[in-house]
C-alpha cells in the first residue's frame, strides 16, 4: 500500500516531508573563515526498479515515495501499456528495490536495448525512441491566467521543503489553476516528475486541467514527460533548451520559463495565456534563492 506523508498544515495533497530523518544527514565542515559549521545535506540512495521480474534501471534518489517513482518512470518510458492493469507495487526497503507487476507483458525488451543518457541531474536515462507517443498527441485547449502563475510561484516558494533545509535538490509541483496539489522533490528533476506521474497513475488523476511547475531547466526530457502525462502547461523559474522549445511547439505545450517576480517568458503555446494579473499587486523583486538551476 502506498502511503502519503503529507504536511497537515498545508493545502497540499502531498507535500515535502521535511521531518523525515532518512532524507537528510547532518555533517560538519568549515566555512571560508575556518569556523566549524554543521549543515544538512540530502541523502542519495540507489533504487532498482523491476517490471514483471525484469530489472529495468537503478536510479539515484532521495528515497521517498519509491512506489510512485517506479510507476511514474515506467509509465513515462511507455513501458506500461495503457491497457495494462498494475496488479501490485512492492517496495523492499532492505534491498532498495521496487517490483511492479502487471496483468500482461509490455514489449519493453526493445526499449531496453535503446538507452539515451539525458541532461538530467543524477544521471537521467531514457529508453527507446524519445519521441514515441508524441505523434498525433493533442493537448487540451485550456486557459492559463497569469494571476495563477504569480499565486503559484509565491505559494511554492514559501512552502517548507528539503531545498530550503539542505539545497542540492529539485522540486516538481502538480497544480490546478492557482492551487498547488502535489509537491515532490529529488536530486534529479526527472525523478521528481516521475513521482508526480506515479501519484497521478495511482490515483486515476488526469492531466488535462493541470499545470506542472518545476524548479529545473526546461529540457527536451521535461517537455516530453509533461506532454505524455497529458498536462498542457509546463512552468519553471529556470530557463530553456532549444530542443525543449522545439518539441513544446510541436506538441502544442504551453512552455513558460524564468518566472521570477513579475517576469516570465512564454516560448510556446502563448495562445492559452490570459494576461489578467494586476502587476501593481505583484512584487517585482526577485526572491533570493540558494542557487537552484
Amino acid at each position: 500500500m502506498i502511503k502519503d506523508m503529507t504536511n497537515s498544515d498545508t493545502q497540499y495533497i502531498v507535500a515535502p516531508n521535511v521531518e523525515n530523518p532518512r532524507l537528510t544527514r547532518r555533517v560538519i565542515g568549515r566555512d571560508q573563515h575556518g569556523v566549524e559549521q554543521e549543515i544538512s545535506v540530502v541523502e542519495e540512495r540507489p533504487l532498482t526498479i523491476f517490471l514483471n521480474g525484469t530489472e529495468i534501471v537503478t536510479a539515484m534518489t532521495i528515497g521517498d515515495y519509491p512506489e510512485y517513482l517506479a510507476l511514474g518512470f515506467l509509465r513515462n518510458q511507455r513501458m506500461l501499456a495503457d491497457e495494462e492493469t498494475v496488479q501490485s507495487v512492492d517496495f523492499d526497503a532492505e534491498l532498495e528495490t521496487v517490483v511492479v507487476r502487471t496483468d500482461g507483458r509490455a514489449n519493453f525488451e526493445e526499449k531496453l536495448r535503446k538507452k539515451t543518457r539525458t541532461s538530467g541531474c543524477a544521471v537521467g536515462t531514457v529508453f527507446g525512441d524519445m519521441m514515441e507517443g508524441l505523434d498525433g498527441l493533442q493537448l487540451p485547449a485550456v486557459t492559463l491566467r497569469t494571476s495563477w502563475l504569480y499565486a503559484l510561484s509565491r505559494d511554492i516558494n514559501l512552502t517548507p521543503s528539503l531545498y530550503l533545509n539542505a539545497g542540492a535538490i529539485h522540486g516538481t509541483v502538480l497544480c490546478q489553476q492557482d492551487k498547488p496539489l502535489v509537491y515532490m522533490e529529488d536530486v534529479g528533476r526527472h525523478n521528481a516528475v516521475d513521482k508526480v506521474a506515479g501519484w497521478m497513475l495511482s490515483n486515476n488523476v488526469t492531466g488535462d486541467d493541470k499545470i506542472l511547475y518545476t524548479t529545473g531547466r526546461l529540457t527536451s526530457e521535461m517537455v516530453i514527460k509533461t506532454a505524455l502525462m497529458g498536462i498542457p502547461v509546463l512552468v519553471s523559474r529556470s530557463g530553456f533548451t532549444a530542443w525543449g522549445v522545439e518539441i513544446a511547439n510541436q506538441v502544442g505545450l504551453t512552455l513558460i520559463g524564468r518566472l521570477r517576480g513579475q517576469r516570465f517568458v512564454c516560448l510556446s503555446g502563448d495562445t492559452r495565456v490570459e494576461y489578467d494579473a494586476d502587476l501593481s499587486t505583484v512584487r517585482d523583486d526577485v526572491a533570493k534563492q540558494k542557487g537552484r538551476k
